[in-house]
């Protein structure tokens, strides 16, 4: 496919999704006025049902886990394409490259930053069902606490931390697990996702039930997923700035 050609597809498909856009925004309701009636009857129902005071996160883990199974190997299908279409190479191909910062400064400020950032990561995961956060956005920042190595210190050094040979079993074990826990729950006799543990006491990191596990899985599966991703990209990138890209 020509140069030209892609660009003419590219421009067809964004105005679609610039038309989808702004007919969607124009039919939202005004601000502070919500019409439905499921967000006030998950935050009165969220405590007392399943003992999780954030109820976005009960939602999301327990009342409707199911769909967020989906939306968890939709990023698991996600990085696997990613890994299909951009793997021509494998790692070891540009894993002398080093990429370093020239920039003391930067690179402690760096590290320091990814410390902090995974700090606040786990942070974010684990205190997903008493305040705003979960395993979707904690998992997030636990990745961005790794790219922090390739933007401040070196690519040599994100590239040992974040090979696929760590951030693929992260993301398998991360997705699988979330499937397994379903199906546990089928084997007690409940429904799929069912919560089935003691759901603990509101407000305190042992709420929720089995959605807890559920909520470490998505973290692990996010965070494995957007590595991936990262990783085959820089893999690219590269490649290309060192002049390694394959002929042919």
């Amino acid at each position: 496919m020509t140069r030209t050609m892609r660009l003419a597809l590219f421009g067809v498909s964004v105005a679609g999704f610039a038309a989808l856009l702004v007919w969607g925004v124009a039919d939202l309701p005004p601000f502070g006025h919500y019409p439905g009636p499921y967000g006030d009857v998950i935050v009165k129902l969220s405590v007392p049902q399943r003992h999780m005071a954030n109820a976005v996160t009960a939602v999301v883990f327990d009342y409707r886990g199911f769909d967020t199974m989906g939306e968890e190997l939709l990023l698991f299908a996600a990085a696997a394409s990613v890994a299909l279409l951009l793997r021509e190479r494998r790692e070891h191909e540009v894993e002398d490259i080093v990429e370093p910062v020239r920039s003391d400064a930067i690179s402690a400020v760096g590290v320091l930053a990814a410390i902090v950032t995974l700090v606040v990561g786990l942070d974010v995961v684990a205190h997903g069902f008493i305040t705003p956060g979960g395993g979707f956005q904690g998992g997030v920042i636990l990745a961005a606490s790794v790219i922090f190595l390739f933007l401040c210190v070196d690519y040599r050094r994100y590239a040992k931390v974040g090979a696929s040979t760590h951030t693929e079993p992260i993301e398998a074990f991360g997705a699988g697990g979330y499937v397994a826990l379903g199906i546990a729950a089928l084997a007690t006799g409940l429904g799929f996702l069912q919560n089935f543990a003691e759901l603990g006491v509101p407000g305190r990191l042992s709420s929720g039930g089995s959605a807890i596990l559920v909520n470490w899985c998505s973290a692990l599966a996010v965070s494995g997923g957007f590595l991936v991703i990262f990783g085959e990209y820089l893999q690219e990138n590269m490649a290309e700035r060192h002049g390694r890209r394959k002929l042919g």
